[in-house]
């Protein structure tokens, strides 16, 4: 057994990197935000002043067009750009997809902020998050950082982007642990971390300390906790319906649009012009229309009616394929759905006002937690964004909740399952090449306690390095592997994919 000890320093670069990556991301991601946010309250005075000045409607209807052609020049000249951009960072992260940085940067920036700003009920956290990853990418590029440190910066950029999109830079991290590498290693943990708050600092600085989704709330008391468990119900019923028409939509759109795929945003740019106009609250993201909720006195009646827009146009929006995340829309809908829930609550006579705004927040979180399985992130995202912690039960029990009916009703991961679709369509698997990855040994797992050479690796993989407790170790056929190992690994990038899984499946949990 050899040891090296140059863990240490090694630990420092990449903190020192993480430290560059969220700086990058951070000023490039408030930039994106900040160029959303202005373009659609421009867009937003096209359309409600339509309703007056035909002029300005005319001019409305021209640049969506314009938009048009420009998104759908960028689709075709870099597909990689297309949707939220999280399943092309997970598939990159597993090396099944790979794309040139600076191609994919500055035509997912302008065509996310002419597609989002524009009004499409699309978010901005997926786009920020590629935008992330791609600098982290570039970092790489130009310090010649390949195999396992390229993807640890390509990870830190991905948290940092989702940082500084929403200022959450402990869910942001979390969710790279719990939605790309499934499993808490420290070396991702510790520079994702790092890029992350370095990320929130700056965006922090641009647009100030306040939470992006602030509301006065009060948490829901032990004696009204029957409603949060019909909540998680409706949450995770609701969230494989989504998921359904989600991963369903591209396909329809093939069926009946017979215009190039590039160019299909043809048909929600133009429908959001009327949506602008009668409904200039539900533009975008939807976290306008979360921040009036509480205050606004909507009837169930109208709470359902604006859920079934933001639902319908949230399908036809991502499913154009332009430059945009469904992360904020689909908190959008959870929130809606936990207003609705609550109205009738507090209708009824059942639950007091006060209350209102605890269904808000909790039907958020299952939301998410349901559609994407990852209730971890869904909990921290909403207690960052709100910028509360009383909720803390409610938010548990609820997402929770969510996540167990989704997984009954035999619901998937959505990003793992559009990553899926996306492989199909690529089909980019590569002869003769090899990619270090990285897994860890958890307790109870096949590998624990067991030697080098009782594993059956898959074939094409090769173990190169253990770390243990900060120490280096090359391993043999006799070394034992304990929990708590980190391993490092070859795979042959030709089914990639299927090796990967094997390996996780060997390191995990039984």
């Amino acid at each position: 057994m050899q040891v090296h000890g140059s863990y240490k320093m090694t630990q420092i670069k990449t903190i020192l990197n993480g430290i560059l990556v969220g700086m990058l991301a951070g000023g490039v991601v408030s930039l994106f935000r900040w160029g959303i946010q202005h373009m659609m309250a421009f867009m937003q005075f096209l359309y409600v002043g339509g309703l007056k000045q035909p002029l300005l409607i005319a001019a409305g209807i021209g640049i969506n067009l314009m938009i048009v052609l420009i998104v759908g020049f960028f689709l075709r000249q870099q597909p990689d750009i297309k949707g939220s951009g999280i399943p092309q960072v997970e598939g990159q992260l597993l090396g099944e997809i790979d794309y040139p940085w600076w191609s994919v940067l500055w035509r997912k920036f302008v065509g996310g902020i002419l597609a989002i700003g524009s009004g499409l009920y699309l978010g901005r956290e997926g786009p920020s998050i590629q935008l992330g990853s791609t600098l982290g990418q570039g970092v790489a590029h130009f310090t010649k950082q390949v195999g396992f440190d390229r993807q640890v910066l390509i990870s830190s950029g991905a948290a940092a982007g989702l940082s500084a999109a929403f200022n959450a830079p402990i869910a942001s991290t979390l969710f790279v642990l719990e939605e790309i590498y499934h499993n808490f290693s420290t070396n991702i943990w510790v520079v994702s971390l790092t890029s992350a708050i370095t990320s929130d600092m700056v965006a922090t600085y641009v647009f100030g300390l306040k939470p992006v989704l602030y509301m006065k709330s009060n948490p829901l008391p032990l004696r009204y906790f029957v409603w949060v468990i019909i909540l998680g119900i409706a949450l995770g019923v609701l969230g494989r319906l989504y998921q359904l028409v989600i991963l369903r939509v591209g396909r329809w759109y093939q069926q009946l649009l017979r215009i190039p795929w590039y160019f299909q945003s043809l048909l929600p740019l133009i429908l959001i012009v009327p949506l602008g106009a009668y409904f200039p609250r539900l533009l975008g993201g939807g976290s306008s229309i979360i921040l009036h909720l509480t205050g606004a006195g909507y009837s169930t009646l109208v709470l359902c009616l604006f859920f079934l827009i933001r639902f319908v146009f949230s399908m036809i929006s991502y499913g154009s394929g332009v430059p945009g995340g469904i992360f904020l829309p689909i908190l959008c809908l959870g929130g809606l759905i936990g207003a609705t829930i609550g109205s009738v609550a507090v209708e009824a006579g059942w639950v007091s006002q006060v209350y209102f705004s605890s269904f808000i927040i909790m039907g958020m979180a299952g939301y998410f937690a349901a559609i994407s399985k990852a209730p971890f992130t869904a909990i921290l995202l909403i207690t960052e964004m709100v910028g509360t912690l009383t909720h803390l039960l409610g938010l548990a029990t609820v997402s929770l909740i969510a996540y167990g009916v989704l997984d009954l009703l035999n619901g998937q991961p959505v990003y793992y399952s559009m990553l899926q679709q996306l492989l199909k369509v690529k089909q980019q698997y590569h002869l003769g090449k090899t990619v270090q990855i990285m897994t860890s040994v958890f307790a109870g797992s096949f590998m624990d306690g067991k030697t080098v050479s009782q594993i059956p690796w898959p074939q094409g993989s090769l173990l190169t390095k253990i770390l243990r407790n900060g120490i280096e170790i090359v391993p043999s056929g006799h070394t034992l592997l304990r929990w708590g190992d980190t391993l490092y690994i070859n795979v042959s990038t030709k089914n990639q994919h299927a090796i990967t899984v094997k390996l996780t499946g060997l390191s995990s949990e039984s």
